[in-house]
Formats: structure tokens, C-alpha cells, sequence
């Protein structure tokens, strides 16, 4: 498990380890580790190529830019860039505060002889200086390596105009660029990003991740994430936190000997309709790929259901007389008429978890979702829960974990907000949100949230909680995706069918 902690969790895990250690003990080790990650990268062990054509890898002779801005993050980028120097790179800090710049982290640079630059913030729009700062633009354009020391936790807001001049000179040429514990410009809580931000290549985190890294939009500004321990305790609950293949692997139910389809789990599926036959099918075929007991679907599509896969139990009647379940599944390709507001009405009335996608979020009634004693799961895209929260798209895009802790908090539900950072909160604000860690940009295709809401429901059928089961589901979802993408496009079916495959490599971990 990852796990992703609170600016306020982390400052008082920092200040309170520093008591115990030497003065500035905390920030060279911060230090030690950025520089090797720095190094890593000019010796072509990084995410991406960091020399220029015709040079060959190695920190000798690397070009290095320090963007520095006031505090520790600067520190931290002082003393990486004086112990590259000390390797023989050329270091040069631009320092956008000089008159706050860290006074010991100058002092180990200029030691080691790096070269300091007073590029002051303030002067960014003064014509007096415009030759100044085209001189630093171009400098960076040329550098090998940038490392982006501007603002760290502290953060809050757009990058400022000088700093946002820099960031995209770095970006505009491709130098490669390497954040300090978190890319200037996005905000560590929330993962938002409110004007210019540095886009980096590499991340470079101390102690744990903060939440920003691990959610869109920030997320996008990361690149590959790195994290160095540094020695702090941070007790508690954490902000977020990522399965990883271990996690998931000890949540996935294995049938016992003695199992039968009723022990294993019958999940209903309310799904479909003459408009959309295909979504009842798709999200049949997820949960029967995910090893439930047996699938009875309710629904108009009950004929296409049993001609694809004549292991279902079908019935078109409502969802209530359907027979014995688990949990039920209801929503995807529904439609929106009066049949399918009685369907989903139906289903809400049964005392077992139900998942409600789609068309079933359409259909909603706050109050009588909150007075459900059995779990509620709510798995909306963006769209759906901008229109649940009433607000516009855009607002959930960008603040997309204040989005899914606002709506489990008002529906009294577990929600997998789905999208690029696939999130699920449980009703309970103490409870870490998670992040899904899998899937791939092919995942976009129609039909592949029909799939996702048969692999959550089948888990929820075999005894998993809410939150669990949409973690797993979708954790193994995207795992399925890669499987079958393989870098090329995919269906929703190709997804379907991958993930026993998916499945089998987790259960390897």
C-alpha cells in the first residue's frame, strides 16, 4: 500500500523529528536523495532520456539549473546542486527570492562552485530587465538538467509570472525537469492546480507522498514519482492511499471446498434496455469474469442476455422478483423512462449492497439512499456527479477529492468517482480516499464502465465492502485494460475477457 499524507501531517512529523536530530541534519538527508535521483538521471537511469545528442550520459560536465524560490524546497535544491558540483557538474541556482533564499544551502553551492544567479521575481515584467531574463531562458534551454525547487508544500495558487516564464522555457525544449517533493505550482492537499505549473519529469518526495500526487490534474504534473525516506513517523490515518497488487491480492475471495454458487455470491444485474442492449451484456460478462457464483439479470434484456451467455438466470420482470442475490447491479444502459425509475426504485428497497451506475444515478433520491441499512456504491464519471452536486463539470475535474469526499459525505454512500484518477471514499471522512493505480488511456472506450460495474458487483456479492469491492474492481479493471491493450487500442469486451489474466498476476503478487 502507498500511502499519501496531509501538508499538516507531514509538517509536524518534520518538526518533530528535527528536534530529535543535528541542526539541518533533516534537510541534507532530503538533499542526499535528490541528488541521487538527479545523478540517476544524467547517467540515463531515469524516466526519460536526460542528455543531449552527442553527449554522453554521466553527471561530469552536466549542465545543471537550479529554479530556486524561498525556504526549504530552495535549500533542498542548494544542497542536491552543491553535491552534484562537488561531481563535476556546472550548477548554476536562479534565484526568484534571493532576499529569502536559503542561507546555508547558498553558502554548500557556492563551496562547491556553483554558479548563483539573482533572477528576482519581481523583475519578471520590468523592461529594465528584459535582456537579464531572456539570458536565463536561454540558459535553461541549454541546461541538461532542471531542477524545480520554486515552492514545495508551501505552495498555494498558479506559479507567479517569473517562475511561470522559466517552468516553460524548461518545458518549450523538452529539458528534462525534476520536481522537489512535489511540482511547483500544484497544491499538495487537493491535487488542484489553479494557474501555471511546473511539469516535471521525475518527482522526488520525502517521507511519503503527499495526496496531490496521486490525483488529476496534479497527478499529470508529476511524472514518475520517486520517494526517499527521510525518517519520519507519521502516525494515523493517512489522506489517500494506492493499492498495490499485494493489497488487492488479499482482498480477492477464493472459493473453499465446500463452496456452492450461494457461498461464492449471486449478483443481480438491472441493466439494459431496447435502446441500450449492449450494456446489459458488458456488464454480465464482468461479473461473470470475476468469479461469481451465478448472475441473475432482470431486465428487458433478458433474450440477448441468455443467447450470450446461457449461464445467467434471467427474468423481465422487476429486479424484486427475480430470485435470491447478494447484491445487485443496477443502472448501466437503463434508459430514462418510468420502467427505469421503478427498476431502480426496486432494487433500493432490497436489504443487500447495490451499486447504482449510470442511468440508476439519474434516479436518486438523497434521502432515500442515506435511510438504506444495506451498503450503497455510486459510481459516477465526471458528468454524472457534477449533475448529483450540481455543478458544473469542470468544478469536479479539477477538484476531483473534494468532489467524491462532498458526494459520499451528503448521499451517505461509497462513491467510485471514475475518470483519468479513478477515487473512492467511503461515507466515513476518517477512512483514507483511494486511488486506483491501473489502468490505461485505451480504457476510454464505450462499454468499459458496464464492464467495471459487473467486476465491483460480483465482488460486493461475495462479501467484500463497499469499499473494498470498488477498490479490487477497479484496481483489477485497469489491470485488465493494460493486459489486453498492450499499447493498442481495445473494446469493452477485449477488457471483459482479460480479466482472468489480470486476476491470475495479482494472485502471483
Amino acid at each position: 500500500m502507498r500511502h499519501a499524507h496531509s501538508v499538516q501531517a507531514v509538517r509536524a512529523a518534520e518538526s518533530e523529528l528535527m528536534a530529535r536530530l543535528p541542526e539541518g541534519a533533516l534537510m541534507q538527508r532530503a538533499a542526499a536523495g535528490l541528488a541521487a535521483a538527479c545523478a540517476a538521471l544524467l547517467q540515463g537511469r531515469g524516466p526519460v532520456p536526460a542528455v543531449r545528442p552527442g553527449r554522453g550520459p554521466g553527471v561530469y560536465g552536466a549542465r545543471v539549473v537550479l529554479l530556486v524560490g524561498a525556504g526549504g524546497n530552495g535549500g533542498d535544491a542548494l544542497y542536491a546542486g552543491a553535491r552534484l558540483a562537488r561531481r563535476g557538474a556546472g550548477v548554476t541556482a536562479l534565484l526568484l527570492a534571493p532576499a529569502k533564499a536559503h542561507p546555508g544551502g547558498l553558502t554548500a553551492l557556492a563551496a562547491a562552485g556553483g554558479e548563483i544567479i539573482e533572477t528576482a521575481e519581481e523583475t519578471a515584467t520590468d523592461p529594465a530587465y528584459a535582456a537579464h531574463w531572456h539570458h536565463v531562458e536561454r540558459m535553461l534551454t541549454r541546461a541538461d538538467l532542471v531542477v524545480d525547487g520554486i515552492t514545495g508544500l508551501g505552495g498555494r495558487g498558479g506559479l507567479r509570472t517569473g517562475a511561470a516564464r522559466l517552468a516553460h522555457a524548461a518545458e518549450a525544449d523538452k529539458v528534462p525537469v525534476v520536481a522537489v517533493d512535489l511540482p511547483s505550482g500544484v497544491d499538495a492537499d487537493t491535487g488542484e492546480v489553479h494557474g501555471p505549473a511546473v511539469t516535471a519529469d521525475l518527482t522526488v518526495t520525502f517521507g511519503t507522498h503527499k495526496p496531490g500526487l496521486f490525483v488529476d490534474p496534479a497527478r499529470e504534473h508529476a511524472g514518475t514519482v520517486r520517494l526517499i525516506d527521510i525518517g519520519l513517523d507519521l502516525p494515523g490515518p493517512a489522506a489517500a492511499e494506492a493499492l498495490q497488487h499485494v493489497d488487492v491480492a488479499a482482498l480477492l475471495p477464493r472459493p473453499a471446498p465446500e463452496s456452492d454458487k450461494y457461498r461464492r455470491g449471486v449478483v443481480g444485474i438491472c441493466a439494459g434496455s431496447a435502446r441500450y442492449p449492449g450494456a446489459a451484456v458488458l456488464c454480465v460478462h464482468g461479473a461473470l469474469r470475476t468469479g461469481a457464483g451465478a448472475v441473475r439479470y432482470a431486465g428487458p434484456g433478458d433474450r440477448t442476455v441468455v443467447a450470450r451467455y446461457p449461464e445467467t438466470l434471467v427474468s423481465s420482470g422487476l429486479p424484486s422478483e427475480a430470485g435470491r442475490v447478494q447484491a445487485w447491479v443496477v443502472g448501466p444502459g437503463l434508459g430514462e423512462d418510468e420502467d427505469a425509475g421503478q427498476r431502480v426504485a426496486d432494487v433500493l428497497a432490497q436489504d443487500v449492497p447495490v451499486l447504482v451506475d449510470a442511468d440508476g444515478l439519474r434516479f436518486l433520491d438523497r434521502e432515500r439512499v442515506r435511510a438504506r441499512s444495506a451498503p450503497t456504491l455510486l459510481t459516477p464519471h465526471a458528468g454524472e456527479a457534477a449533475r448529483l452536486l450540481g455543478v458544473e463539470r469542470e468544478h469536479v475535474e479539477a477538484a476531483r477529492l473534494a468532489s467524491v469526499r462532498r458526494l459520499a459525505r451528503e448521499f451517505g454512500a461509497t462513491v467510485l468517482l471514475k475518470g483519468s484518477t479513478t477515487l473512492v471514499a467511503a461515507p466515513d471522512e476518517s477512512m483514507p480516499v483511494r486511488v486506483n493505480a491501473t489502468g490505461t488511456p485505451w480504457l476510454a472506450t464505450a462499454g468499459s464502465g458496464d464492464v467495471l460495474s459487473g467486476v465491483v458487483g460480483s465482488l460486493l456479492a461475495a462479501g467484500l465492502s463497499a469499499r473494498d469491492a470498488a477498490s479490487a474492481g477497479a484496481y483489477l479493471h485497469g489491470l485488465a485494460a493494460r493486459h489486453a491493450a498492450d499499447g493498442a487500442p481495445v473494446d469493452a469486451q477485449d477488457v471483459a475477457g482479460a480479466l482472468p489474466a489480470a486476476w491470475r498476476d495479482v494472485k502471483r503478487a
